[in-house]
């Protein structure tokens, strides 16, 4: 068995895991929801994607852009009609509301187009090169490449731009960064279009890397990924990242040993003893809160 392919195997679908939880993180840390309608917006971006190269003839780089795009869009739309007047709202008004639009978006898109799955276009050719002596397909390299650029161009936004200044202050108190001028209504806005945006990319990735997508292809994915945000520190940025690797590092070793069927009950093995022993995840600290 070729270890050291496993293991960028692994890194490369943790990176898309990693991707797909930083809306959640992003989102959480904002306002404090759990936003289980990202997983569904994910969905739409693989299908902006299947759409734009297939249909379109669009090179990888901007169907991947015009996925991103759309999805940002969604995801702000998500947040002015469905959350925006639940900011007082009790948090399982607001989680239900959440379960509500993922199911509006799943049934939705059955509706118009249909269960049947899809074959994902082949965006550019699988080679497989020697590095160390290690075997490597050129698609784990591609998928690693475009992840680690958008994780950078995330870590840009948020610590280097006025408006990551202002989602950092949000996050921190929002009454205080209100007074302080911060509009804290568009700095939400701006979190899930960045966060929904993210996860449009996650979906273009994805169908090239499992190259078969259908309307419901969100639902797991989407729970890992909210288990790879657990992991790491649920409002963390760097902790969605470092749980998404591990978590698809993992996955993909369970499977390499010839345990396949348990790859998905292995995501939450780990969010069971997560929540035992460290349920403030990996980088999160233990927080006292008035309930």
């Amino acid at each position: 068995m070729d270890w050291a392919q496993q293991i960028v195997n692994g890194i490369s679908l943790g990176s898309i895991y990693a991707l797909i939880a930083l809306g959640y993180t992003m989102v959480y840390g904002i306002i404090k929801l759990i936003n289980f309608a990202h997983g569904d917006v994910f969905m739409i971006g693989a299908f902006v994607g299947f759409y734009a190269i297939k249909g379109w003839g669009m090179g990888i780089v901007p169907a991947l852009l015009l996925s991103m795009v759309v999805c940002a869009i969604l995801g702000v739309v998500i947040e002015k009609v469905a959350y925006k007047r639940l900011r007082n709202a009790t948090r399982i008004a607001a989680l239900i509301t959440a379960i509500g639009v993922s199911l509006l978006i799943e049934y939705g898109t059955l509706y118009l187009r249909g269960a049947q799955p899809e074959a994902y276009p082949n965006a550019f050719p699988n080679q497989f090169f020697t590095i160390f002596g290690a075997s490597i397909s050129s698609q784990s390299l591609y998928i690693l490449l475009i992840s680690i650029v958008l994780m950078v161009i995330l870590q840009w936004v948020v610590y280097r731009t006025r408006i990551g200044k202002a989602m950092r202050a949000v996050s921190y108190d929002a009454e205080a960064a209100r007074l302080m001028g911060v509009h804290v209504d568009r700095t939400i806005s701006a979190t899930f279009a960045i966060g929904s945006a993210l996860a449009g990319a996650a979906g273009v990735i994805f169908g090239m890397y499992y190259t078969k997508i259908e309307p419901l292809m969100g639902v797991v994915p989407g729970l890992k990924a909210f288990v790879a945000a657990v992991l790491g520190g649920i409002g963390i940025i760097p902790g969605a990242v470092i749980g998404g690797l591990v978590l698809g590092t993992v996955e993909t070793l369970v499977s390499a040993l010839g345990y396949s069927p348990w790859r998905d009950a292995a995501a939450f093995i780990i969010l069971i003893l997560i929540l035992i022993f460290r349920p403030s995840g990996v980088l999160g600290k233990n927080m006292r809160e008035k309930v």
